[in-house]
């Protein structure tokens, strides 16, 4: 049962049910009425999970590509951060689409879905669980039951409060008024950052381009600024000139940041917002949501305690360093004392010429995935290079990289032969029967050769695979172990280290 029919809680629906686990999805308003752009930044990795459900296609054929974000002082920029293309991937680095419309398509798939059924109007007010499942009271719907209980139900959550577990963190007093503006603007498809401008000093302004004209800007305010008598076409002209516009949406907001004390309690767990929120600067919210239903569904799919207790310990462990990567950017953007605003001042006076200054200026490190490299899942992880944009070396925790491969005659890319279980890679042909018979009798596993399925050597670069390697991949597309030899004995231990089945 998944509580909340957001991004989150239909994502997780969609793979449950590609792994052929029937979910019930209780969402407490008669209908989802979702409106502006809310959420609009999906990353490249996050585009993956999304093709698992089938909705990735539409959304990069609808949404903005870019593919630089620009930081600028009063009127001069500062720098620009340019991400990287790892290899052969098959989506952009970042897509700019509207929460709404993602929620559209992912409800679109939901009703095609025989194996989800989604309940609107049933908000859960209480749940008991035992031994073998738990009991939801959910309005008319009354006692549903079911194996595990998902609160993807967002920032208020009610699964979380029944559940009794806390949610420490801060909210902050500074405001943001954010509008979606439909308009002709001259601006190339890139994220623009601008510290004290002169059309709104000693604050920032963010803006990002939507698809079919639609801008989002993120103004931060005074913190007693009344959005009803603001002058706020003025505020817009800023940026518009003299142009004609429209705003289809506004909203004005604090930010928050804070991270459950647990993710787990017996058979529920917490996803999503329920489970951590955070400054949107960076897109971190959404795609660690999505990231944190991909990680649980495998994990439900296939069971066992060790399994499920490390959703707990992985998630939470990526939605602390987001905290922490986010609460440095607000220190930054909104400093709380006189000596932070005065470093603040310092470093971008000074990064106006010297770039080493420039490494001190935060305008939202942008989100990545969050590698597993210390996870009780992962065999022999390391470390791997902190800078974002960075290209990440496919180690043990890392995601293991794309690239074009053929199989079984069908030309398709090696992210798209994950989800349903794990899988590994030989170096060499002739070892894809030894890997089989190493791996029987655990969880699903699809082995090949790399050999037989990357011609043109794109794969087998990117993984940097050697004579008799091996790589075993986790359904979330993760590297689990990377073995510089062959060894059915290894492998079969780095399986069941991966499944939570350590011997």
């Amino acid at each position: 049962m998944i509580a909340g029919a957001g991004p989150v809680g239909l994502t997780l629906a969609l793979l449950l049910a590609r792994r052929r686990v029937p979910s019930v999805v209780l969402e407490a308003r008669p209908y989802r009425d979702a409106e502006g752009s809310r959420a609009i930044c999906f990353q490249r990795d996050v585009l993956d999970v999304l093709d698992r459900v089938g909705c990735a296609e539409e959304m990069v054929a609808e949404g903005v590509t870019w593919t630089t974000g620009r930081t600028y002082y009063r009127e001069r920029e500062l720098f620009s951060v340019t991400f990287p293309d790892p290899g052969g991937s098959h989506f952009p680095p970042w897509i700019n689409i509207s929460q709404a419309r993602v929620e559209e398509l992912l409800l679109a798939r939901v009703r095609d879905e025989p194996l989800v059924e989604l309940r609107s109007g049933h908000a859960v007010t209480g749940y008991r669980q035992d031994g073998d499942g738990v009991e939801v009271d959910a309005g008319a719907a009354g006692g549903v039951r079911g194996t595990h209980l998902v609160g993807a139900d967002g920032a208020r959550s009610a699964v979380r409060r029944l559940a009794g577990i806390g949610f420490p963190g801060r909210s902050f007093d500074d405001l943001f008024l954010i509008c979606d503006i439909k308009a002709d603007l001259p601006f190339p498809d890139e994220r623009r950052f601008h510290f004290d401008p002169p059309w709104n000093p000693g604050r920032q302004v963010l803006v990002h381009p939507c698809p079919d004209s639609v801008w989002r800007i993120d103004w931060q305010v005074p913190p007693a600024f009344d959005a009803a008598t603001a002058d706020i076409d003025a505020m817009v002209r800023r940026i518009t000139g003299e142009r004609p516009y429209e705003i289809v949406w506004r909203s004005l907001y604090r930010f928050h940041e804070r991270v459950a004390s647990c993710f787990r309690r017996g058979r529920v767990f917490l996803a999503g917002d329920a489970a951590h929120l955070y400054a949107p600067f960076g897109a971190r919210g959404l795609n660690s949501g999505i990231q944190d239903a991909e990680n649980l569904a495998w994990k439900l799919a296939l069971g066992g305690e060790g399994l499920l207790d490390s959703y707990a310990l992985e998630r939470r462990a990526a939605a602390l360093e987001n905290l922490r990567i986010t609460g440095n950017t607000m220190a930054f953007l909104v400093p709380q004392d006189e000596e932070r605003w005065e470093r603040r001042r310092s470093a971008l006076a000074r990064a106006l010429t010297d770039p080493a200054a420039r490494a001190e200026i935060d305008s939202g490190k942008l989100a990545e995935p969050y590698w597993y490299t210390d996870s009780p899942l992962t065999t022999f992880g390391g470390s791997v290079p902190a800078e974002p944009g960075a290209v990440r070396p496919p180690l043990p925790g890392v995601i293991c990289p794309d690239g074009p491969v053929t199989v079984a005659g069908r030309a398709t890319r090696l992210r798209r032969l994950f989800g349903s279980g794990f899988t590994v890679l030989t170096a060499r042909a002739d070892r894809v029967e030894e890997a089989r018979t190493a791996c029987a009798g655990g969880p699903p596993v699809t082995v090949y050769g790399l050999s037989g399925i990357d011609a043109a050597g794109v794969v087998t670069r990117a993984l940097r695979a050697r004579d008799d390697s091996v790589h075993l991949v986790r359904p979330d597309g993760h590297l689990a172990a990377v073995l510089p030899a062959f060894s059915g004995t290894a492998l079969r231990r780095a399986l069941d280290r991966a499944a939570g089945n350590p011997r």
